[in-house]
């Protein structure tokens, strides 16, 4: 299937920018299923971010690493030592079903699927266990536009202007 016969085949209405704040702003903790301890890897880069950048508590889930960031990683949402509130799921669009599962399973109050990912069977199950659900999002894109950390390049400059920048050697 194409992306784009796929894309015309998605029904689910996402939260609105207002309601994806109020799930952010809710949560105390994050699991990040998926994690990886690969600095290449997006999920690596959303969890150094919310580590240094936002008040979450931050789990990481993978069965196959030991640490990641020097933080234990658990086998899976069962294993952790709290409920996280979220869940933000690094995962192939065939696990994410499964993951949704998990997620009802451990009492998670939501499900966010990464950037690309797009699950409406996920989604339906989740919602229908009271879960909110957002996909095909990034946690740490939407953390930062809400809290006024997102330039252009994806982090903070701390500079604020009109001017039009000026390129090197040229007046």
């Amino acid at each position: 299937m194409t992306d784009t016969a796929q894309q015309t085949q998605r029904t689910w209405q996402g939260p609105s920018a207002p309601e994806r704040l109020g799930i952010l702003r809710r949560a105390r903790s994050i699991a990040i299923v998926g994690a990886s301890a690969n600095p290449t890897r997006a999920s690596y880069f959303v969890a150094t971010y919310l580590l240094a950048s936002s008040p979450y508590e931050v789990y990481f889930v993978n069965p196959r690493a030991e640490a990641i960031l020097g933080r234990p990683a658990y086998d899976s949402l069962a294993d952790l030592p709290v409920v996280p509130d979220l869940v933000d799921v690094f995962r192939k669009d065939a696990d994410l079903p499964g993951v949704a599962q998990e997620a009802v399973d451990v009492g998670a109050a939501a499900l966010w699927l990464q950037l690309g990912s797009w699950n409406e069977e996920a989604a339906a199950l989740a919602e229908g266990a009271g879960l909110d659900v957002v996909m095909d999002r990034c946690v740490k894109i939407e953390h930062a536009r809400f809290h006024g950390g997102l330039h252009l390049a994806g982090f903070n400059t701390g500079e604020i202007s009109s001017k039009k920048q000026r390129v090197s050697g040229r007046r």
